[in-house]
């Protein structure tokens, strides 16, 4: 389903938009705002899974034992690749 919405723009959006129009990248110009509007929702998306696994892992990290910088921060990069992954980024 589709919804009709009223929105401003500026001078140098809209000629971006226009011109990717031109060259047939989009069909529309609604095209065009609706691939950043969904660009937007998955960076907001993963941005959040991975503050919520940051997050888990604090509490996690601080219900147990001390672990070691090194340790937590391989343990936290490999997680956080994983989201990335699953998100597909």
């Amino acid at each position: 389903m589709t919804v009709k919405a009223s929105v401003s723009i500026s001078e140098a959006q809209a000629a971006f938009a226009r011109r990717l129009v031109e060259e047939g990248r989009y069909a529309s110009l609604s095209a065009v705002v609706q691939r950043g509007l969904e660009l937007l929702r998955a960076g907001t998306e993963a941005r959040e899974a991975e503050l919520g696994l940051m997050r888990a892992l604090l509490a996690e990290r601080g219900e147990g034992g001390f672990t070691g910088l090194g340790a937590g921060r391989a343990t936290t990069e490999v997680a956080i690749a994983a989201k990335r992954r699953a998100h597909g980024l």
